[in-house]
């Protein structure tokens, strides 16, 4: 069940709910009975995991960019990384 923070209009109180997606939001500040906001917080949405971030865009030393365009042969592009390119192939 997520987690959703309300602030007080009245008295400012922040207050965090569990609640359903199905719940309907609140509208009265337990501490001073007044009107009540839904406001948007830090996320702690995470991907963990060999996934498309630390496979894909990372940018370690020793380790080329996805964008390097690494090939034998003379007529090769240049790397469009350039200064940010780990694999240093220009």
């Amino acid at each position: 069940m997520p987690i959703y923070e309300y602030q007080c209009e009245a008295c400012h109180d922040v207050i965090e709910a569990q609640q359903s997606l199905s719940d309907k939001p609140l509208t009265t500040c337990p501490s001073c009975t007044g009107s009540l906001k839904k406001i948007i917080s830090r996320s702690s949405f995470q991907l963990k995991g060999g996934g498309w971030y630390s496979d894909g865009y990372s940018t370690s030393p020793g380790k080329p960019s996805s964008s390097c365009q690494t090939a034998s042969s003379d007529a090769a592009p240049s790397c469009p990384a350039k200064e940010s390119c780990a694999c240093k192939c220009d």
